[in-house]
C-alpha cells in the first residue's frame, strides 16, 4: 500500500479552503495551530482572522499586554494557550531575532510549543520531514493498521511515532501531515466514519475486522469534578466589582465577580448567611436585585454549577481593595470567562 501518496491524493481532492493554508508563513502557521488546539475549525476561523488582523506579525504580538490577548481569546477556552502564546512571542523576539526557529527540535524550546505543534510548524513552514501526531492521526493509523495499543500509554506513543515516521512523505511533509489530520477530521471520523467511500477500505484492518468503533484504544478516563460557584454581582451606583484570578486554577488571569465556592450545592439563603458572605460586606447592607437559576457550564474535566446573585449596596462600602471598581459602560473591555460574558450580555448590557 502506497499510503503516503494515497493520502496526499485524497487531500488534494478534498482539502478545505482554510485561511492559514493560503501561505506557509511560520508565524501564521503557529497562530493557527495554537488556536485549533481543542477547538473546532468552524469556531477557530473567526478567532484566527481577528487575531491576525490585530497582530499581523510576531513583533506586534510580543508587545501586546496579557489582558488584550486574553480579551481576544475570550470564549475559546483553554486560556493557558493565550498566555503561553504571548510568552512564546516575547521569547522568540528576545532569543531568535523575532523569527520562529526553523526545525522541530528548536521549536520545542518555545513556551507552549509541544511535540505536535513543533512538528506541524516545522513540516508546513520549513518542509522538515517530521510527523505531527494529533487525535485525528492516532485514529486514522490505529484503524487502518489495526493497532490496539492504547494511544495514551508510553508504549502506544512510541508505536505510533515509529509508524508515523516510517510512513512520512519526504518530499511533501507539510501536506502529508495536513492530509492525515484532514482525513481524520472529515472522513475517518470518531463517530459515523465514511467507511463505504474510504480509499483505504480494502487495506483497513479495523474495517475488515469490524473494529472501527473500537479503535483507537484509550485507557485513561478522567471523571469530571463538580464545582458549585456563587458569583456575587456587587453593584454600586453605575459600577460593579471585578477581580483578577491569579491562582493556578481555571481561567487564570481572567477577571470575574466576587465568588463564593461551596463543596456541595447550597441554598442561596445559606450562602448569604455564610461567613464568606459576611467577609465580603462586613457591616454594609445590600439589596437583592436578582438571583439566577442554576447554570450548568461544562469544561473538559469540570462541571460547573453556577448561580449569580446580583446585589446593590445600600449602606456602607465594598471595602475589598483587591477588587477593581469598573464602570458598567466599560465592563466589556475586560477579559472574562465565557460564562460571565454570557451573563453580562444578558443582564448588564441593556441597563
Amino acid at each position: 500500500m502506497d499510503f503516503s501518496n494515497k493520502i496526499l491524493l485524497w487531500y488534494r481532492q478534498n482539502m478545505r479552503d482554510l485561511p492559514w493554508r493560503h501561505e506557509s508563513d511560520p508565524y501564521r502557521v503557529w497562530i493557527s495551530e495554537i488556536i485549533l488546539q481543542q477547538t473546532r475549525i468552524d469556531q477557530g476561523i473567526g478567532y484566527y482572522l481577528r487575531f491576525i488582523e490585530r497582530f499581523p506579525n510576531l513583533s506586534i504580538l510580543a508587545e501586546a499586554s496579557e489582558d488584550e490577548i486574553l480579551k481576544m481569546w475570550q470564549g475559546l477556552g483553554y486560556y493557558s494557550r493565550a498566555r503561553n502564546l504571548l510568552t512564546g512571542a516575547r521569547q522568540i523576539a528576545k532569543l531568535h531575532q523575532g523569527q520562529l526557529p526553523g526545525n522541530a527540535k528548536q521549536l520545542k524550546t518555545i513556551k507552549g510549543i509541544g511535540d505536535y505543534t513543533a512538528a506541524a510548524i516545522a513540516s508546513i513552514a520549513f518542509n522538515e520531514a517530521v510527523p505531527a501526531i494529533d487525535g485525528n492521526v492516532y485514529r486514522v493509523l490505529s484503524r487502518i493498521f489495526g493497532i490496539e495499543t492504547p494511544i495514551d500509554s508510553s508504549e502506544g506513543k512510541k508505536t505510533f511515532a515509529k509508524l508515523a515516521a516510517s510512513l512520512m512523505h519526504i518530499e511533501h511533509p507539510g501536506d502529508y501531515n495536513q492530509a492525515l489530520m484532514e482525513f481524520g477530521a472529515l472522513h475517518c471520523k470518531p463517530a459515523q466514519p465514511l467507511c463505504q467511500s474510504c480509499p483505504f477500505q480494502n487495506e483497513c484492518m479495523a474495517f475488515q475486522l469490524k473494529k472501527v468503533q473500537d479503535l483507537p484504544v484509550k485507557t485513561k478516563k478522567i471523571k469530571p469534578a463538580n464545582r458549585y460557584l456563587y458569583y456575587i454581582v456587587v453593584e454600586e451606583q453605575s459600577a460593579v466589582y471585578l477581580k483578577k484570578r491569579i491562582a493556578a486554577d481555571i481561567w487564570k488571569n481572567l477577571y470575574d465577580f466576587p465568588l463564593i465556592e461551596t463543596p456541595v450545592a447550597t441554598p442561596v439563603e445559606q450562602v448569604m448567611g455564610s461567613s464568606a458572605w459576611k467577609s465580603l460586606f462586613g457591616s454594609a447592607t445590600v439589596e437583592i436585585k436578582a438571583i439566577s437559576e442554576n447554570i450548568h457550564h461544562l469544561l473538559t474535566h469540570q462541571h460547573l454549577h453556577v448561580r449569580f446573585i446580583h446585589v446593590a449596596l445600600k449602606n456602607g462600602k465594598f471595602m475589598h481593595s483587591n477588587f477593581l471598581k469598573i464602570d458598567k459602560r466599560n465592563i466589556f473591555e475586560w477579559p472574562v470567562p465565557k460564562l460571565i460574558e454570557n451573563y453580562l450580555n444578558e443582564k448588564i448590557e441593556g441597563q
